[in-house]
């Protein structure tokens, strides 16, 4: 499983976004700049990734950086991950 690809897929189906997360790079600003990621979403977008890759988040390890760009959410991921 290629994780960036299967985050990519966890935003694209909890943003409703249509096919247009294909095109996100590392580089590419979520919070702020993605009108569907609102609060909302990003309680939705945090339960997702649990269930689908398996770990759990604690509130304390969130904040906006996490969701800063494409590549710090897929950094948070991978660090649970190799936890």
């Amino acid at each position: 499983m290629e994780i960036k690809n299967e985050v990519i897929a966890v935003l694209d189906e909890v943003l409703s976004l249509k096919g247009r997360a294909s095109a996100f790079t590392l580089d590419t600003p979520l919070l702020g700049a993605i009108p569907e990621l609102d609060s909302m979403a990003v309680v939705a977008l945090i339960t997702t990734l649990e269930e689908r890759f398996g770990f759990a988040v604690d509130d304390d390890e969130i904040d906006g950086t996490v969701f800063a760009s494409l590549g710090t959410l897929l950094d948070f991921v991978q660090g649970k991950l190799s936890v």
